[in-house]
């Protein structure tokens, strides 16, 4: 097998083009893949003892699932696994389910995990520009802190004023759902953005 970087460039293209134009049978196993991977990755976690909300490495997946699999089915990956794990499956953090992790501190990053796929899938799919480091650095900070920090905050302080019966200041919230996580979210962020690099072709599939 003849190993050298035009053969390598080689089947990236061909990958990501065959991932594309598969079949819809597929496309869902990928996206069912996606969403395990991202339910394995949910149990590295680090609890924190002043929020309910602790550290893991799904965001990871999250951010990766849109590059891998485009903006339908990176999105759609990320459906399954709210939907999958709503019913019942002990895949999130901490090997927790059931409906009940929606209503609670968590469930707006998870409505968020769902917008990061779809947004990182279509900017990936269209932008080819996007696939190099630099830019896709600057598009995963932006996506991780906008659209999976928004509504995690204000699923945050929804279930802070349901449970206590006053919304928490601005102070509090973001001590609580934002603040703890940065420093592991930027070695994610350049994590993704390192390997989007490598495994996605620079041209047009």
């Amino acid at each position: 097998m003849e190993i050298s970087i035009d053969n390598y460039f080689r089947k990236r293209y061909s990958l990501f083009a065959w991932r594309s134009n598969t079949s819809l049978v597929n496309k869902v196993i990928m996206a069912f893949f996606m969403a395990c991977i991202t339910g394995i990755m949910a149990q590295v976690i680090i609890p924190l003892p002043w929020t309910p909300v602790p550290i893991t490495a799904q965001t990871f997946a999250v951010l990766m699932a849109g590059v891998v699999l485009g903006r339908w089915w990176g999105g759609i990956s990320q459906v399954m696994y709210l939907a999958v794990g709503l019913l019942g499956v002990p895949w999130f953090a901490g090997l927790t389910g059931g409906y009940e992790i929606l209503l609670g501190a968590t469930g707006g990053y998870f409505l968020g995990f769902i917008l990061t796929a779809f947004v990182m899938g279509y900017v990936t799919d269209n932008y080819v520009q996007s696939r190099n480091f630099r830019p896709m650095l600057g598009l995963t900070f932006l996506v991780n802190f906008t659209l999976i920090y928004i509504p995690g905050l204000l699923g945050l302080g929804l279930w802070m004023y349901l449970v206590k019966g006053t919304f928490p200041t601005f102070l509090t919230l973001i001590s609580m759902g934002l603040l703890p996580f940065i420093l592991g979210d930027l070695v994610k962020i350049g994590g993704a953005a390192a390997l989007t690099k490598v495994i996605t072709p620079k041209e047009k599939y």
